[in-house]
């Protein structure tokens, strides 16, 4: 009878070392490739998570420091207008005597309230809280601008304190515009 004879040893495939192997493999995971959206994801993992850096805001320069100087200035604000309500009035309308504090210390609660969103916004990193906070300010400033102005031609009271009001309400919704639509802008893909 013949001798039964051995197969040759089998070669043990390394599919971490034979490319072809591991190209198809991620191939037929779907990992390696671009998607829809042109991001290419590395795992399984990745790819069903979602990849956060496309939900990270590549913030515009400057936008901290304008984010905290305007959480200042509500704040600021609100405190001068809660606590000296005559004061305010007279710095804006040049010695103009207030008849009602209350209205004056309920635009003081407001601002506070405002400058506590902002005091939030300064510390997130998400960019529809960035625009939202960034649009209450801007609307903020262009309701006061416009208020301030019907004011001035029912009185007729135009004093420096208001026209640099003005002039500076026009400054802030300009920046916070501004900061509005470079948050809500695309990345570029490289």
């Amino acid at each position: 009878m013949a001798a039964k004879q051995q197969p040759p040893p089998l070669m043990k495939k390394h599919s971490q070392t034979d490319l072809v192997s591991r190209l198809k493999t991620r191939k037929i995971l779907g990992v390696g490739g671009e998607d829809d959206d042109g991001e290419v994801h590395r795992s399984k993992i990745s790819q069903v998570l979602g990849n956060e850096i496309k939900f990270t805001v590549r913030e515009p320069l400057g936008l901290r420091v304008w984010q905290l100087l305007s959480a200042v200035l509500f704040s600021g604000m609100a405190i001068v207008a809660l606590t000296f309500p005559d004061q305010l009035y007279d710095a804006i309308f040049d010695g103009a005597e207030v008849t009602n504090k209350t209205p004056i210390r309920l635009y003081g609660g407001a601002l506070l309230s405002i400058s506590l969103i902002m005091w939030n916004a300064l510390y997130t990193a998400e960019k529809v809280i960035i625009r939202w906070t960034l649009l209450t300010e801007a609307c903020y400033f262009g309701v006061q601008f416009l208020v301030v102005t019907a004011s001035l031609a029912e009185t007729g009271l135009v004093s420096l304190g208001v026209l640099l009001l003005l002039a500076s309400r026009l400054l802030f919704v300009t920046v916070s515009v501004y900061y509005y639509y470079q948050v809500g802008r695309r990345a570029k893909k490289v």
